[in-house]
């Protein structure tokens, strides 16, 4: 019998109309305990900036508030952007969050800025080009969680041997490859990227360079379910998903819209692009754990 993959939860932390972002990292902690409960694998907290509808834009403050709420689950990151930081912070960051919680921090890490050019480049303050260091900081942040620092005379205190599990994030081949090369776990975006989710993981998997840690390759699998009582109802949730999700595309670039302009666009073929992002993925192959988007008004659910 094939054992059953791990479920696991990535959170947005939505801010619904209405809503203050306290309200929104509220729920947070709520799904949390009832994940917890279920006996879900994990909860990861992604990292974007300036974007009305997501709070989670310090996902170490918010995954320290949310372990002093729960007991047993893993929490992380889903991912740390980590071309907007300097590896050593992240390793002081999340080497803080393993003392704090021994055994339940893991540490995505995705080489995306989160936000815009204009939110990089002038309020966070980071060089555009900064992604092209990626691999090399995550080697450089290996160092520091592992206790074998790569900068002669520098340990990161709280960090320093934790080990915090770290996992590469990607949409694409350039991931899959890293993650390979280093021997790492590998979580791949199909919730927005599920054209690529076969091609990749199958990359991934057959040029796998065994690690001392890691000797047989690990994948994650981010998708999107609708879960609801009756599949009438799980269509009607879906396609406020898919409102929303319209809505906040084009709101980042700078649209505001009314409902009935809503409408219009989500029928046209520029509305049917966004949607179709995240559409309906393909069959994925088996992986020992796979994760769920909670970027939705719609109860969350996991897959396999």
């Amino acid at each position: 019998m094939t054992p059953r993959a791990a479920l696991s939860i990535l959170d947005f932390c939505t801010i619904y109309p209405g809503e203050s972002p306290s309200q929104s990292m509220a729920r947070s902690v709520e799904l949390a305990q009832q994940a917890e409960a279920l006996g879900f694998e994990r909860m990861w907290y992604t990292e974007h900036h300036n974007m009305p509808s997501i709070s989670s834009s310090a996902p170490a403050v918010l995954i320290a508030h949310i372990g002093a709420k729960t007991e047993r689950i893993r929490l992380g990151s889903g991912g740390i952007m980590l071309p907007n930081h300097a590896p050593y912070v992240i390793a002081e960051q999340f080497g803080t969050l393993a003392e704090l919680y021994p055994g339940r921090i893991d540490l995505g890490l995705g080489r995306a800025p989160g936000t815009d050019m204009k939110t990089l480049g002038r309020a966070l303050r980071r060089d555009r080009n900064a992604a092209e260091r990626f691999p090399e900081d995550v080697k450089e942040l290996q160092g520091y969680l592992s206790g074998k620092s790569l900068v002669p005379g520098v340990q990161a205190i709280p960090g320093h041997g934790t080990n915090v599990p770290i996992y590469i994030l990607g949409s694409s081949l350039f991931g899959a490859s890293l993650a390979a090369k280093y021997g790492l776990p590998y979580a791949f975006a199909s919730h927005f990227a599920p054209q690529h989710l076969e091609q990749a993981t199958a990359y991934y998997r057959e040029n796998y360079e065994p690690s001392e840690r890691y000797p047989e390759p690990y994948c994650v699998a981010a998708v999107n379910v609708t879960a609801a009582e009756t599949e009438e109802d799980a269509e009607r949730q879906t396609a406020l998903v898919h409102r929303n999700r319209v809505r906040a595309m084009l709101g980042r670039r700078g649209q505001v819209l009314n409902d009935e302009q809503l409408d219009a666009v989500v029928d046209s073929f520029q509305g049917r692009q966004i949607i179709d992002m995240p559409a309906t993925p393909p069959r994925a192959p088996a992986s020992r754990s796979a994760n769920t988007s909670s970027g939705s008004k719609a109860t969350p659910a996991p897959t396999s």
